[in-house]
């Protein structure tokens, strides 16, 4: 393997703008983030648009976004790949110039030919040009392609960090296309130009790109430069074992976002995809950079399970900070619901984001637990929960009110006043929690009755009670 380790790590994510980010896009980013960001190098990020039919400037503002949203950060700024054609033209000028290319004038007929007599004879139907030992006197003045000279003879090894030796037959490679016949460059010497433009040290990327790299091996070596070290993932698959597709459920980390999931939350799990660091499942993402190296990668692929996913979740919104948290929530409902928290529910969430966050894997979730601090007066129970505000329930809430407001206001002051109404009503707890419930949030199922009393405060607790123990009159 070629010595990278007195450089300075550079990685590349380097996704084709066709449409969202994907899940499987989003974890090949997030390795090479996370490799470069805990060695104190560079993560760049290059748009791979030369397919200018199915580029589109949508797709790859989904991708930013995807990568903003995910806190995937890259160092300077987004490079075309479009936009650097004449740079690899050059490459593939300088290789013909230097003897290690040449024009090659064969016309798809000539090599549809050539594969049907080759196949017809049992023999490889990978096509030989008849241009690559020719006198460039002889050369026609007609259109032509740009070929590499690939070896014909012994083997490629592919240096792997994952994978590790991977060998290839030479006779296997092609003279692969650099320049096509008007004038354009191909995939794969784009790709092999801008890595080593670009200085990148680690190419981490799919294992489905594993064959690309003998062949974007063959311009490296020709051209001289030195090779990055190679790392290709297994790919991501579903529960039931096949290549991750919309049948699994959400493709695009867009979705996620949707869906609620903290972002940290997501790092987190994607970086368990396929990689570990003993038995840790739960880390922060300085963690997660400290630890992280191309060893711990498996050699088979993962699999997506939403229920690890939703237990990761709640751990990480059990543990974040309060501040950050409510922060990430009130993106998330702002980008939901096109619309902002109002500013007495943020002071509520603010006070109450202790309660809230215990058991809750998802921001939906959570909001669906404050249903207390969103809901307004005059509190609309659900049917459900309408249920346990009888006549009785009422008249208890009636007598329980003005007790409560005598009380100190404080989670034993509160614990007692309530306590001491059951043991007169010769009742249980239980019997007051319901009604109360439906009257501060208008649900059955929220966080305790105190923490609801102690977040809502005296005044609008008691107006809450006082509203339940008067029926609402017939809309």
């Amino acid at each position: 393997m070629p010595d990278q380790t007195s450089q300075p790590v550079v990685t590349r994510f380097a996704p084709s703008p066709t449409g969202f980010l994907h899940i499987g896009g989003a974890r090949t980013a997030l390795f090479n983030w996370l490799f470069a960001r805990g060695r104190g190098g560079k993560f760049l990020l290059r748009i791979e648009d030369t397919d200018r039919a199915r580029s589109t400037p949508e797709a790859t503002q989904a991708i930013l976004d995807g990568m903003a949203w995910l806190g995937l950060d890259y160092d300077g700024e987004a490079i075309s790949q479009f936009e650097r054609a004449s740079r690899h033209a050059e490459v593939a000028n300088a290789l013909l110039d230097a003897g290690a290319a040449y024009k090659c004038f064969s016309t798809q007929e000539d090599i549809q030919a050539f594969r049907e007599e080759a196949k017809a004879e049992g023999r490889s139907t990978l096509f030989r040009s008849p241009w690559r030992g020719a006198d460039p006197a002889t050369h026609p003045d007609a259109p032509h392609v740009i070929r590499i000279k690939a070896p014909q003879t012994g083997e490629t090894v592919i240096r792997d960090a994952v994978q590790g030796d991977v060998t290839i037959r030479n006779e296997q490679l092609d003279d692969m296309v650099l320049l096509r016949s008007d004038g354009t460059p191909v995939y794969m010497l784009a790709v092999a130009v801008d890595d080593h433009d670009m200085g990148v040290t680690h190419v981490i990327r799919g294992d489905d790109h594993l064959n690309n790299a003998a062949r974007q091996m063959m311009i490296y070596t020709a051209m001289g430069w030195p090779l990055p070290i190679y790392a290709h993932i297994p790919l991501i698959h579903g529960p039931d074992g096949k290549k991750l597709s919309k049948r699994h459920g959400a493709l695009g980390v867009e979705e996620y976002r949707d869906m609620g999931y903290p972002a940290a939350a997501m790092r987190n799990y994607l970086a368990r995809l396929g990689w570990s660091h003993g038995d840790d499942e739960v880390f922060s993402d300085a963690q997660a950079q400290a630890w992280f190296d191309l060893d711990g990668i498996g050699k088979s692929p993962a699999r997506f399970d939403f229920k690890r996913l939703e237990h990761l979740s709640g751990q990480h919104v059990a543990h974040m900070d309060d501040a950050a948290l409510l922060q990430e929530l009130s993106e998330f409902y702002r980008t939901t619901q096109k619309t902002e928290f109002a500013p007495h529910q943020v002071e509520l969430f603010k006070a109450g984001m202790y309660c809230l966050k215990e058991r809750a894997k998802t921001f939906p979730e959570l909001i669906d637990k404050a249903s207390f601090i969103m809901n307004d007066r005059p509190i609309q129970p659900d049917e459900k929960t309408a249920k346990s505000l009888d006549s009785v329930s009422r008249g208890i809430l009636n007598e329980l009110t003005p007790q409560l407001q005598n009380a100190n206001w404080s989670r034993e002051g509160l614990e007692a006043a309530t306590q001491s109404f059951a043991e007169a009503k010769d009742t249980k707890f239980g019997k007051l929690a319901g009604p109360m419930r439906a009257a501060l949030a208008g649900k059955s199922v929220t966080p305790s009755v105190f923490d609801m009393l102690l977040v809502l405060g005296r005044d609008e607790s008691l107006a809450r009670l006082s509203d339940a123990a008067t029926p609402l009159p017939p809309t």
